[in-house]
């Protein structure tokens, strides 16, 4: 398998919507499951922070993606960033996220990213070991911090890992 990571463009929409809709399917990595709040690439842009975008491809076949959300806009926060990272259901277990989130890690602190976070469904057990192998560190559990549009409450597990580069002084 020969593939590349390299940045987002707003014509890989399509692509980045098709993949997320995978991962709404699973109910295992997002809170929605009928229809994601950004419809449009202008949505997903204006919530997403503008570095940090990055795409698995295979020619002209993307295998997943990756952004960060600002966590507030709060100046004190602004190296903190919540991760999305979604892979196509069919490139799962092949390294391809491990490879993903240090492409992702490295751009954060390229970006003066000092603190990324992820808030993970506890089922979601392949999220939860990419993270931890990854260097994130379980904070703990928010229970029944939110519900799915079907009204079930669920917990997540709050992971963060901390540069060792970025955020020292």
């Amino acid at each position: 398998m020969h593939y590349v990571i390299e940045q987002m463009k707003p014509t890989d929409w399509e692509q980045v919507l098709e993949i997320y809709y995978h991962g709404m399917e699973t109910q295992n990595a997002t809170f929605e499951i009928n229809e994601p709040d950004w419809q449009t690439w202008e949505d997903w842009n204006h919530d997403h922070l503008s570095e940090c975008r990055l795409v698995v491809r295979e020619g002209e076949h993307m295998l997943g993606w990756a952004a960060l959300l600002p966590i507030s806009a709060r100046e004190a926060y602004q190296g903190v960033a919540e991760v999305s990272i979604y892979l196509h259901k069919n490139s799962m277990g092949k390294g391809i996220g491990k490879k993903l989130m240090l492409a992702l890690m490295e751009a954060s602190e390229e970006a003066g990213i000092w603190t990324l976070q992820s808030e993970i469904f506890p089922e979601n057990t392949g999220s939860l070991k990419l993270h931890e192998k990854m260097g994130f560190r379980r904070v703990g559990v928010r229970e029944k911090i939110g519900q799915m549009e079907d009204g079930k409450w669920r917990d997540v597990v709050l992971v963060e890992r901390r540069s060792p580069h970025v955020g020292l002084d």
